[in-house]
């Protein structure tokens, strides 16, 4: 459904922003601005700060921010068009009727159908589970030391020994084939129709909105594939979503424990860890990472502690932290999953572990060390070349300083030495006119790879300063209006956020938060919204701040120039961009 620029608008506009998040969060006021206890993450001093002037929120302590949309799609888990419902509905703002094609109207009737179809599948599982029949289950859930409350809590059933048994109970409800081809839980062939899942302990799979959209089976006895999961359906995408999310998204925890299985989710959510999740039979993805952004920036990975489980982990961490999260890994040992090593040592120990978790890096550092032989040189030298090169993937000179350090104390490698060659190695191919120091030859396509991407995160990061001290200090614009346009700003958000931002600008009324209303998306919209929360002025004179901003002026209007070279048709129009970098080289914003 869409609905105008001006009716979301004028819907933010009848929600102040106080009023709504005070029915969330204690806010007390201070000068201009309300600060309380964050709901995004546990702290004990408010960190959390709320603007009315500017209609925006920003925690100093999580990084979460944005307008009264943004908090009601954090806090309440909704998509932006559900939370423009909820803030009409509380203004008193009628909205227009939702007009469907027949085709919108299709899917959505299918989608529907399946939910329900998948929650009768679901209570037909758990009520044959208390039945004579599910003994077998039920025998199985009482060794692994579930109780009573747990089986219902987790909606736990069992799939009769009969292969037939839940469509035959189907078809008595006058189900036709063709839809129940599409519900995934039956195979159809020659031969005639069966269950996928049967003679099989069930574990519903629910959505964060606590929909069943699928099911995991694990066989009873002898039989392949020890676990099975549905396949994929309109409703059901293994890679965009984690076994009791459901749960760990209201648990209010800062981090979220990542395991492999069902059993390893309910140990740990009966032993009160109740942010434990797992992924769904499926390898861990970036969309899986998403999700977990939405609640959390820092994960703890509890995977087996076998080989696959370390290989799972080496796997998980890069996707995680591409997205932004910080990853721990927790060891296990002498234990192979959680589930035994609760049964065996308890949750106060685990906790522990948790607290003492490996930082990710420093994990990855160490299974590096693995495949070298440390007795010899070669080897040695090989593994802090290696080292090294992983040492560039940080892009702010001083966290990865932070890292040399930690990695030259735990690995004893000497840290004056690793700083060199590391700068040697970011020297070499950061393209800003250095001289090769070493033959490139010597170096690895990731050195490469890594040197563009800290460039590339460096403008950007320009880009997002710029905007911030704009709407922070909007007097910033008239000295660098003849400078900078909003074209300058290539990334996405930036451009689109620049383009209303620089339109307020000259019509003199800067509304931040009526800028985020045009982003619906929820990623997009966490992006625009990051734009506009850190204060990034506060701590700095006047002479810092005019040469923070001249900084970022010329990142910004450099990187548009070299934009524009690669698609320049003349030889005059490159003859006039090297005049502007010429004369960008002179410029000093002067405030």
């Amino acid at each position: 459904m869409y609905y105008s620029d001006d009716l979301i608008e004028e819907i933010r506009s009848r929600n102040d922003i106080i009023e709504v998040i005070s029915g969330y969060v204690k806010l007390k006021r201070q000068g201009a601005t309300y600060f309380g206890l964050c709901p995004f993450h546990n702290e004990k001093s408010p960190s959390f700060s709320v603007t009315p002037g500017k209609q925006m929120y920003y925690c100093f302590g999580c990084g979460e921010g944005g307008n009264v949309y943004s908090f009601i799609m954090k806090y309440e888990n909704y998509t932006f068009l559900e939370a423009v419902k909820m803030l009409a509905d509380r203004a008193g703002v009628r909205l227009p009727e939702t007009e469907y094609t027949e085709e919108e109207k299709r899917k959505a009737d299918l989608k529907a159908a399946l939910l329900e179809i998948n929650k009768q599948a679901a209570l037909y599982f758990h009520r044959l589970l208390r039945s004579e029949k599910g003994k077998t289950g039920l025998d199985y859930f009482s060794s692994r030391g579930l109780d009573y409350e747990t089986i219902v809590r987790f909606g736990l059933g069992y799939s009769s020994k009969t292969s037939d048994d839940l469509y035959r109970y189907f078809k008595q409800q006058n189900y036709s084939d063709e839809f129940l081809k599409e519900t995934g839980l039956f195979a159809f062939s020659e031969k005639g129709t069966y269950d996928k899942f049967w003679n099989r302990v069930m574990f519903p799979i629910l959505d964060i909105n606590n929909r069943v959209i699928g099911f995991g089976g694990r066989v009873m006895g002898e039989g392949e594939p020890k676990y099975l999961n549905s396949p994929e359906t309109r409703i059901f995408e293994k890679s965009r979503n984690l076994y009791g999310m459901n749960f760990a998204r209201i648990s209010r925890k800062p981090y979220i424990l990542i395991c492999e299985g069902y059993m390893d989710v309910i140990a740990l959510h009966r032993a009160g860890f109740t942010n434990a999740v797992a992924a769904l039979g499926t390898a861990f993805t970036q969309q899986h990472a998403m999700l977990i952004k939405r609640y959390v920036k820092e994960v703890v990975l509890t995977f087996d502690s076998d080989g696959a489980g370390q290989k799972a982990a080496l796997r998980a961490i890069p996707i995680l932290k591409s997205v932004g999260i910080s990853v721990k890994v927790l060891d296990m040992k002498p234990y192979k999953d959680p589930d035994e090593f609760i049964r065996n040592l308890g949750a106060e120990e685990y906790q522990k572990r948790i607290d003492n978790a490996e930082n990710g890096f420093l994990f990855e550092i160490m299974m590096l060390q693995k495949d070298y032989d440390m007795e010899d040189p070669h080897g040695k030298a090989e593994f802090y070349n290696k080292t090294a090169v992983k040492l560039l993937e940080f892009p702010n000179e001083l966290e990865r300083n932070v890292y040399i350090e930690a990695v030259s104390r735990e690995f004893l490698i000497p840290q004056d030495s690793l700083s060199k060659m590391v700068l040697r190695l970011a020297l070499t191919y950061t393209g800003s006119g250095e001289t090769n120091i070493v033959p490139e030859e010597e170096f690895t396509k990731t050195n490469r790879k890594n040197a563009r991407k800290n460039s590339e995160d460096g403008t950007r990061q320009a880009q997002k300063i710029l905007l911030t001290w704009l709407v922070e200090e909007p007097s910033v614009y008239d000295k660098i209006k003849d400078i900078i346009t909003e074209e300058d700003f290539i990334e996405q958000p930036y451009n689109r956020v620049a383009g209303m931002l620089f339109d307020q600008l000259r019509e003199g009324a800067v509304n931040p938060a009526k800028i985020l209303n045009d982003f619906t998306e929820e990623e997009e919209h966490r992006q625009a919204a990051e734009l506009f929360n850190t204060s990034l002025l506060g701590e700095m004179n006047v002479q810092e701040k005019e040469r923070a901003i001249t900084d970022a002026v010329k990142k910004v209007k450099n990187n548009s120039l070299d934009y524009v070279s690669k698609t320049a048709a003349d030889f005059n129009t490159l003859q006039n961009i090297i005049q502007e970098k010429k004369k960008l080289q002179k410029i000093h914003i002067s405030l």
